[in-house]
């Protein structure tokens, strides 16, 4: 696939950033009164405030022109209309047709998939309904009061961020685990306190087959079977499969009448709101699920429609490409001010990391710019006791997203006030640090004045919502959803395949058997590079 023709908007973008790379926020802000007035978009109940940002009116205009020049229109029609735009994987990329509402038409070869996607909501919905209203019973009768999700990448990162996020939604007399890691204690401390009569496992493996995921599988199975001293008839009462795989799925004892199905158009990254997002249902029940689903909806439509100079998803996708390119800022901040967000930055890791971690264009060519910065971060005023020492006085630039809300789901006395006291602060001591001169002001002795003054210039975005809805949360992850998607376009790289994480893996199924401690020097020579030898060899010996 040919690159657009932008060269000329990255040219220009150079040319400008030349001249304004040393303009300092104060100076942008006494020359426009006005600016945290006007360099702000609004859209879907979710408010930006971009005007402590390192931009003037003439980097928005030449941003905007490289977006025009990438064809990011063109792309945004593509990625909706169903056209196959993962063309690593020739495959469609409708991560939105999830959240469509009845009655639309998404077409992929020719199907509406919409009312497929329906069909499976309508089955998790009848299945959580089942769950929560205790109709459902395991094996000895007794009703269902543990969820343990099994998966890994977008199978765990995006249920666990949304079950933590919307914990104030959930039902308190369930207990809902995450089980991801390889690592046996993950699986160990998930069940340590559990009775396995009372606990249900949602097996997420679109082919049934990742190595992660069935290998935890296996141990939920022998650990059910025995503590209810059980034969595998027990399985069909404890275990359902979020899968595509009919026949691996039987083998392994669960119902296919209890197996919920997704499709090779849905990156895992991205499938939180499909089957994948079944444990989120029945945590916080079907009708707040489509809330959920709603918010997102509502993201998708402001970003399809809006014109790209209020558009919250390009704005933010612009300014990521104006630190990275340019300034040469190698990772993002992700700051929420709110505590059911802890595992938010942890789930943008997948989503901006490996969409946007890529070295060629679509042609298969070498890429021309930076691509993919780091996402980091933590929840409140945690980080300010932390690493917020470097974000104010290091030497990295460090381009910082502040998330918060205006009402909390937990009014205790000024707590809040002071929370969102601090978001505000953060953003402002970010952007105007504190001059030589002010430092003198308040007595300072000289020799003490230098490790005492803030540089400031340090550009943030605020993102404001009403309260952590579930509705909220789905614009939330939509926003950076398509954020990430507009960066991708303007580099001309493939946001929605992951070749990178396929190396290792095959890597660690050759060495596995090679660990055999009882393989020795008798066994099969080893052929890898002389430390992988010795690491394995120090391994078996030590075993």
């Amino acid at each position: 696939m040919d690159a657009p023709d932008n060269k000329a908007a990255w040219s220009a973008l150079a040319a400008h950033y030349a001249t304004v790379r040393t303009t300092h926020l104060r100076e942008l802000f006494a020359a426009d009164a006005g600016r945290g007035e006007r360099l702000n978009a609004e859209g879907a109940g979710v408010f930006l405030d971009y005007s402590k940002n390192r931009v003037s009116d003439e980097t928005l205009k030449l941003l905007l022109a490289l977006a025009e020049a990438s064809n990011l229109r063109g792309r945004i029609d593509a990625m909706f209309s169903g056209e196959k735009i993962n063309v690593s994987e020739n495959r469609a990329v409708l991560h939105t047709a999830l959240r469509a509402p009845k009655g639309t038409s998404v077409l992929v070869d020719g199907k509406n998939v919409v009312p497929e996607v329906h069909d499976v909501l309508d089955k998790m919905t009848a299945f959580a309904d089942r769950i929560r209203s205790g109709e459902w019973k395991g094996h000895t009768g007794k009703r269902i009061c543990n969820v343990i999700n099994v998966g890994i990448g977008g199978s765990d990162l995006g249920p666990v961020m949304a079950y933590e996020a919307l914990r104030a939604y959930s039902d308190r007399n369930m207990t809902f685990r995450f089980v991801s890691n390889i690592d046996g204690t993950d699986f160990a401390e998930a069940v340590i306190d559990l009775d396995a009569a009372e606990t249900l496992f949602v097996i997420s493996s679109k082919t049934f087959t990742t190595l992660e995921t069935m290998t935890n599988a296996q141990t939920a199975r022998a650990w059910l079977l025995g503590k209810l001293h059980s034969d595998a008839t027990a399985v069909a009462k404890h275990f359902v499969a979020v899968s595509t795989n009919d026949a691996e799925v039987s083998k392994f004892g669960i119902d296919t009448a209890n197996m919920f199905g997704f499709w090779d158009w849905v990156g895992g990254r991205y499938s939180m709101d499909s089957a994948i997002g079944l444990s989120t249902m029945i945590a916080i029940g079907p009708p707040h699920f489509k809330q959920l689903l709603l918010g997102f909806h509502e993201m998708d439509e402001h970003f399809r429609t809006t014109p790209f100079a209020a558009n919250l998803p390009v704005l933010m996708g612009l300014l990521g490409i104006w630190y990275n390119d340019f300034f040469g800022a190698q990772t993002v901040a992700v700051l929420p001010y709110e505590q059911y967000l802890k595992r938010f930055p942890a789930y943008l890791q997948q989503l901006t990391m490996e969409s946007n971690g890529k070295h060629v264009q679509l042609s298969g060519a070498p890429v021309e710019h930076e691509t993919g910065p780091i996402y980091w971060g933590e929840p409140g005023t945690n980080g300010q006791h932390s690493f917020y020492q470097l974000i104010h006085q290091g030497t990295r630039l460090i381009p910082c997203d502040f998330i918060a809300f205006v009402k909390t789901l937990n009014p205790l006395g000024a707590h809040h006030d002071i929370l969102i006291a601090n978001v505000i602060a953060q953003g402002e001591a970010l952007a105007f640090g504190k001059t030589p001169e002010q430092v003198k002001a308040e007595g300072t002795p000289d020799w003490l004045v230098p490790h005492r003054v803030f540089e400031g210039n340090r550009p943030s975005n605020t993102i404001l919502l009403a309260d952590l809805t579930p509705a909220a949360l789905g614009k939330l992850v939509a926003l950076y959803e398509h954020s990430v998607f507009v960066q991708g376009a303007i580099w001309n790289i493939d946001s929605f395949d992951q070749w990178g994480v396929e190396l290792g893996k095959a890597l660690a199924q050759r060495i596995i058997p090679e660990l055999d401690a009882t393989q020795g020097e008798m066994g099969a020579p080893l052929a890898h590079d002389s430390s992988t030898n010795a690491l394995i060899r120090r391994y078996r010996t030590q075993k």
